[in-house]
This record gives C-alpha cells, structure tokens and sequence, in this order.
C-alpha cells in the first residue's frame, strides 16, 4: 500500500510540475493544487499508515504502544490541507480578476501594456 501510494505521490508531483510549466494561468493553478496535494499525500505516508493500533497512551505507559501511527503528520497535512484552500480560492479570484481585466490567460499578455 505504500508503494502504490508512493507512486501516486510521483505522478501527481509529475503532473504538478507539467501544468506549471504551461502557458496558462489556469494551468498554472491546476499544476499548483497537484503539487500542494502530493506534498501533503508525501508527508501522510511518511508518517506511516497504519490502523491497528491506535496512538493512544494508556494510563501508565511512558509511550504510545508500538506500531501506532504518528499523529503530528495527520495535523500538518489538516493545516496544509486549510492553507491550501485559503490559497486556491485567493488564486482563483486572482486568476478570474486578471482574465477579466486582460481578456486572456497567457502569462505574456500580462508584460505587454497598450498605453
């Protein structure tokens, strides 16, 4: 399962990086939103998925039993995840401001100014 979610990591890091390098704003968004999903989908799997035995710390125990999943990866990718959107929506209304004012996506467009 690891192994197949490390190369979902991989294709969605590709594609990312594929739709950055496009002459589209659009593109360019999408390409982003890939690149913010593999990252957090990476650190998911590096902090190790497992459900048999939960990260609980039973009364006293020094540590969490071994073979429990690390919870701090789960709360990065929460935040991310929240950052993430924030970012994505303010994008998206820069992007749709931008298409309105210029009249097309291409990142060229936006050098040239008819004055």
């Amino acid at each position: 399962m690891t192994l197949l979610l490390a190369l979902v990591v991989g294709v969605l890091f590709g594609c990312g990086l594929y739709l950055l390098l496009q002459r589209s704003l659009g593109q360019l968004l999408v390409g982003l939103v890939l690149l913010g999903n593999a990252v957090n989908l990476g650190v998911l799997v590096a902090g190790r998925l497992t459900r048999a035995v939960p990260p609980l710390i039973a009364e006293g125990q020094a540590a969490p039993p071994p073979g429990a999943a690390d919870p701090l990866p789960q709360a990065l990718v929460l935040t991310a995840i929240v950052i993430g959107f924030a970012l994505l929506a303010f994008a998206a209304a820069l992007l749709w401001r931008t298409h309105h004012a210029v009249g097309d996506d291409d990142p060229d467009s936006l050098r040239r100014t008819d004055t």
